[in-house]
């Protein structure tokens, strides 16, 4: 009886045992999950971060108390907070924000930053959060409407051409005035501004071929100068209906570029040591480098360059806020282009960094916040 206790007790201490250690990983596993998504290694939790940043809208953009905002920002904000970061933020140009991870200056790089093959040899990417490609800005079409046409009419070739035709005119008629001042009083007669301008009337009317009659040439020489010019207005005119013409529609007309393949024999620039200058290097496409997207959009809309090529959403945004009517933004893209965070090689945050960011793109609000500082498509 005292031994069938006694295997009793054993079988039940032995089951109890069985127990714990099954329940033991359970445990451990559910002590670690709350925390898997955010999980740091030792001694990073509540760590300042020196984060480098570069004005970038719609990326980054600076807000109205000095500090930063735009979608990378929004995003890193989100990231920090999941991660228990902090972060003090510091502007670089283009390429110090890659030399700051190099050198140990910066501990993450937060733009508008491409994801290239020469990049990643230098730094690491996080996770991608926005894919695009490169586009192409040229000239806006002013359209048809009634408002553009006058404003043609009032344009500067349109004045050249009608000056020219001014000009031509009035020595035509200085040199019929020449031979019939004299002899032909009643009708190039009068003082000198009289007779001028009855040259001039003469000569437009010959020119048009409207023929009133009220003044023609008596003299020989009156009469040559009046043969020459008769088949020489035919020409005249001819040229400057054609200048008048292209004065009044040449708003009309778009640049003629479609798409990249349209490129190769246009005036394109773009910004220095981006990834649109790599591009277009890579497809053979000659183009004049710019300090700033600013400086190219200028030029573009100053009529010195056909096209400037940049990331698609920078290239939209600055054209839509600072050129809105001069210049527009081909739909189509090309060359691909992922956004991402950087991180010096080998960081220990990287892995924390992509599933929080990861979480942040399978949340609610990341549509409205692409759609907020991106647009919708």
């Amino acid at each position: 009886m005292q031994y069938r206790r006694m295997t009793m007790r054993l079988a039940g201490a032995m089951l109890c045992l069985v127990t714990l250690l099954a329940a033991a990983p359970a445990s451990a596993q559910a002590a670690a999950a709350p925390g898997a998504d955010s999980a740091l290694p030792p001694g990073e939790a509540g760590k300042t971060l020196t984060v480098g940043t570069k004005i970038s809208p719609p990326f980054v953009m600076r807000d109205d108390g000095n500090g930063y905002k735009g979608l990378s920002i929004a995003l890193w904000r989100r990231v920090a907070d999941k991660l228990g970061l902090k972060t003090h933020y510091v502007e670089r140009d283009l390429s110090a924000l890659f030399t700051g991870l190099e050198n140990g200056d910066l501990d993450v790089s937060v733009a508008a930053l491409t994801v290239t093959e020469p990049r990643e040899t230098r730094v690491d990417f996080t996770y991608p959060f926005y894919s695009t490609g490169l586009a192409i800005a040229v000239p806006a079409a002013q359209g048809g409407s009634l408002g553009a046409t006058v404003r043609r009419f009032f344009s500067w070739q349109f004045f050249t051409a009608l000056g020219a035709l001014a000009g031509i005119l009035l020595l035509v008629g200085m040199a019929v005035w020449a031979f019939e001042r004299h002899r032909n009083r009643d009708e190039f007669g009068g003082g000198v501004l009289n007779g001028l301008g009855s040259g001039f009337w003469w000569a437009a009317v010959t020119m048009t071929t409207v023929g009133y009659g009220d003044k023609s040439p008596r003299t020989l020489g009156g009469r040559l100068v009046g043969l020459v010019w008769m088949f020489a207005a035919v020409i005249i005119i001819s040229s400057f209906t054609a200048a008048i013409a292209t004065s009044l529609t040449v708003g009309q007309l778009s640049s003629g570029i479609r798409g990249v393949n349209d490129l190769a024999h246009a005036r394109v620039t773009t910004v220095a040591e981006s990834a649109a200058a790599k591009a277009l290097r890579d497809r053979g496409i000659s183009f004049h480098a710019r300090d700033s997207l600013d400086d190219a959009l200028k030029a573009l809309a100053a009529g010195r360059v056909d096209a400037v090529v940049y990331d698609a959403p920078l290239l939209k945004y600055r054209v839509r806020q600072e050129f809105p009517n001069q210049e527009t933004v081909l739909a189509k893209t090309f060359e691909r282009q992922d956004y991402a965070f950087a991180l010096p090689q080998g960081s220990k945050l990287r892995e924390p960094i992509n599933r929080a960011i990861l979480a942040v793109l399978a949340g609610n609000d990341w549509n409205r916040l692409v759609a907020r500082f991106i647009g919708t498509p």
